[in-house]
């Protein structure tokens, strides 16, 4: 209760609204979901979509979706999907790789549906916070600057130095401090990094975390890739998530579908950040993938639709689609998916048949 009345007093929202604005928050945010559950807007249906289906039944108050839609250039999570911060790379005297991160912590206001916003705290202005990659064996260095209005510092899951850690009260940095995080990129996987100062309720669910990616010094095979975080927001400062979402704005995914093509390989590294609930999940309509949990292994430990994670857990999918049409991706927790966790992969035909290996199973198309 203390961290919670010590975030009420802090937060951007207290200094930038009416504490009417606060009251009346879970009741704005809960008529816009039901509402844009109801009725959505036609724009938001997908180019093969109709108004009517099956004997002519009436499809708009059947379909999930938000009225309207965010402003992207403030935060884009079609962009998100594919972007990897760009880093500066030079040649160490041993001879092995040198790449260096600019990163920087900053409050920023975002929509997480349309019309509804929330006081971030995030890396390099958006959340999730950009994507690090990097090859097994090579010298990571980040430099963080604090430009936030508390103190912040960057944890990094994988192998490093307790001075890397980011973790103890000592290793906070103040308002703009700057601190060096040197390491190297090991073990091979897909993680997190994410602020570490606490009370840590506060500062992962307001935004700072994001993904860092080592690849093995061979490489994966071609795919598709895309990054998704599993996310959720409490506008209303109860300790209870109201809006759900992957990459942050309800719904964007099934307004917005994410086009792969018919037994393409795609790859998407996922991680788990939910604050407030015990787990989350992710499902698949239509087909099976493999998965690798946390990303270490060569061999997938599960073929399956389906995923159950607690927060930073997190690991990589690889999936085709052996048809093509439009196919959910979701929270199998109803409540997630209605308020937000909810999308689609719009799978675009090819003309050549070809066979494909599908998990362990040949698929010829």
């Amino acid at each position: 209760m203390r961290h919670y009345i010590n975030y009420l007093l802090s937060s951007k929202l207290r200094q930038n609204r009416s504490a009417l604005f606060c009251a009346a928050g879970i009741l704005i945010i809960v008529l816009a979901l039901s509402l844009a559950v109801t009725f959505p807007s036609t724009a938001m249906m997908g180019h093969g979509d109709s108004e009517y289906g099956l004997n002519g039944l009436h499809l708009r108050p059947y379909m999930m979706g938000t009225v309207g839609d965010v402003d992207h250039s403030r935060l884009d999570p079609t962009k998100y999907l594919t972007d990897v911060l760009p880093s500066t790379v030079s040649t160490l005297p041993d001879g092995r790789t040198l790449r260096t991160f600019e990163i920087y912590a900053i409050n920023k206001e975002i929509e997480i549906a349309p019309g509804i916003f929330f006081p971030a705290w995030t890396y390099n202005g958006h959340v999730p916070g950009p994507t690090l990659r990097a090859k097994e064996g090579e010298r990571i260095r980040v430099n963080f600057k604090n430009l936030g209005d508390r103190p912040h510092t960057m944890h990094f899951h994988g192998f490093h130095a307790a001075a890397m850690d980011g973790s103890h009260a000592h290793q906070l940095v103040p308002p703009q401090g700057t601190f060096v995080y040197e390491f190297d990129a090991d073990p091979v996987g897909v993680h997190l990094y994410h602020c570490h100062a606490t009370p840590l309720i506060q500062h992962l669910h307001n935004g700072l975390y994001g993904l860092w990616i080592v690849d093995p010094k061979e490489g994966r095979a071609p795919a598709k890739e895309m990054y998704m975080i599993m996310n959720g927001f409490d506008p209303n400062f109860d300790e209870e998530n109201e809006v759900y979402a992957v990459n942050t704005v309800a719904f964007h995914y099934n307004r917005h579908p994410i086009e792969v093509k018919q037994n393409e390989l795609v790859r998407l590294y996922l991680a788990n950040m939910l604050e407030f609930d015990q787990i989350n999940s992710f499902h698949i309509h239509a087909t099976f993938f493999d998965y690798y949990p946390t990303g270490t292994q060569k061999e997938p430990r599960d073929y399956t639709d389906t995923i159950i994670l607690g927060q930073a857990e997190r690991g990589i999918i690889e999936v085709r689609f052996p048809e093509p049409g439009d196919y959910m991706f979701h929270a199998h927790k109803t409540e997630f998916a209605e308020r937000g966790w909810m999308g689609l992969f719009r799978v675009m035909p090819t003309d050549e048949k070809t066979t494909v290996q599908h998990g362990h199973h040949d698929l010829v198309k």
